[in-house]
């Protein structure tokens, strides 16, 4: 049975819906209507996933959005007010940016995998957010961009996560023209994974988060890690880290059991260790 909180808009964790489905943990941003990433939904979902890295039981985070917009990035409205201030925004602009950097590192460093779900448009930081989950499965209406070239800011942050996820050219085109590409381009850029039906949506993603939470949690968190690590090495010393890396799973417990499994024909009784 899923257990389903909702929280009160008013508070800051109000802008999540969480749900728990044995190791899934789904966390869908409530901030209508666009889902705008203004600091207080940034905060709560940093909050979130801080609590999340230290539950072992979960396995795979999945992250949604209610309404037609998956996110439209920064909160415009809120950045234009702090113009205003006496430092004429640089403070909030430093402290939004940052806790942006902060919130993407943290999905990345994140020991369980997640899945970005996506029905609706993905914009600027909303994109740079889909981009920075490990796997992303969206919907054949939905749609992507980072189109701060079109009022004269320039998604230097987004193309962090963008360039890492789609191809070298694409991204650039995606950052020079501000231009909304369909799912089907997405895919092609390699910004997701797979495009399916919007009335299929949750049922595939349920599927596929369960299919890689039935995996040894163990083996997730250390495929996961070294993915990262060694994507940043040269090819020697990405194969000197990772061969590292293999001998210690080797010594694992899970690893020992699922060898004996496989040999045994047998199904494994993963123990996380």
């Amino acid at each position: 049975m899923a257990d389903i909180v909702s929280l009160h808009p008013e508070e800051p964790r109000g802008f999540l819906l969480k749900e728990r489905t044995d190791a899934i943990l789904r966390l869908t941003l409530n901030h209508p209507p666009t889902n705008a990433l203004s600091v207080a939904v940034m905060e709560a979902l940093t909050a979130e996933l801080d609590a999340v890295a230290e539950m072992p039981d979960i396995r795979v985070v999945v992250l949604a959005a209610t309404g037609q917009v998956f996110s439209a990035g920064h909160d415009l409205k809120e950045i234009t007010a702090h113009r205003g201030d006496e430092d004429h925004g640089r403070a909030f602009f430093e402290k939004t940016v940052r806790l942006a950097t902060e919130l993407m590192l943290k999905i990345t460093r994140l020991p369980q995998p997640v899945i970005a779900e996506v029905d609706g448009l993905a914009t600027a930081a909303g994109c740079q957010l889909v981009a920075s989950c490990d796997l992303a499965v969206c919907t054949d209406t939905a749609t992507f961009c980072t189109p701060g070239v079109n009022i004269g800011l320039f998604c230097s942050t987004p193309m962090v996560a963008v360039s890492r996820a789609a191809h070298r050219k694409q991204a650039m085109e995606m950052l020079l023209t501000g231009e909304t590409i369909d799912a089907s381009t997405a895919k092609d850029f390699g910004l997701v994974n797979r495009i399916v039906p919007k009335q299929y949506l949750r049922q595939v993603v349920d599927k596929y988060a369960a299919v890689i939470a039935s995996k040894s949690p163990q083996a997730l968190r250390i495929g996961k890690k070294a993915f990262h690590e060694q994507a940043a090495m040269g090819l020697e010393e990405a194969y000197a880290y990772t061969t590292d890396v293999m001998v210690e799973n080797l010594l694992m417990g899970d690893a020992q059991e699922g060898i004996g499994a496989f040999l045994g024909k047998r199904m494994p009784e993963w123990k996380g260790e």
